[in-house]
């Protein structure tokens, strides 16, 4: 598998810098919900410190964990697709501290520097991908598991 991408460290030093103007430090209390999927994605977060999970709701009690973000990682990347809604749920896991980032000033700031906008996409993809192959990871262990037990 391939190594974790993180957003920050991924983008070239001048469009770092160029984001970063845009941060907002901001902090959540363990147990926090942070989103709701289905909820209006206007912005992003990359953690600084501290645990999240991300989770998809199975029915009207239980919801079920698919992913676990730290230090470094992005939460969101919803706000960069139509229809510019959460796919999952987000709870702070301990007390996390982020730098968050408003959604529209960061897509006008890509409209003013394409290079930005295309190391952001790109960044965005990558982290995407890795994501979906830890994914499918998961599930071939689990479905694995699964017909072990059942033979």
């Amino acid at each position: 598998m391939t190594k974790a991408i993180k957003l920050l460290t991924a983008l070239p030093q001048p469009q770092r810098q160029r984001l970063m103007t845009l941060a907002k430090e901001v902090s959540f209390p363990e147990d926090a919900r942070i989103f709701e999927a289905g909820g209006r994605a206007d912005r992003f977060w990359v953690i600084r410190s501290g645990a999240v999970s991300l989770d998809q709701r199975v029915n009207s009690l239980q919801r079920v964990t698919v992913a676990s973000l730290g230090s470094g990682d992005l939460l969101g990347w919803s706000w960069l697709f139509p229809p510019h809604e959460w796919d999952f749920g987000a709870e702070a896991f301990s007390p996390v501290r982020a730098y968050e980032f408003d959604a529209a000033q960061v897509l006008r700031l890509c409209e003013e520097d394409p290079q930005l906008g295309m190391a952001l996409v790109r960044s965005v993809a990558e982290i995407l991908a890795h994501r979906l192959e830890m994914t499918r990871g998961k599930l071939m262990e689990q479905y694995s598991g699964h017909r072990r037990g059942g033979l």
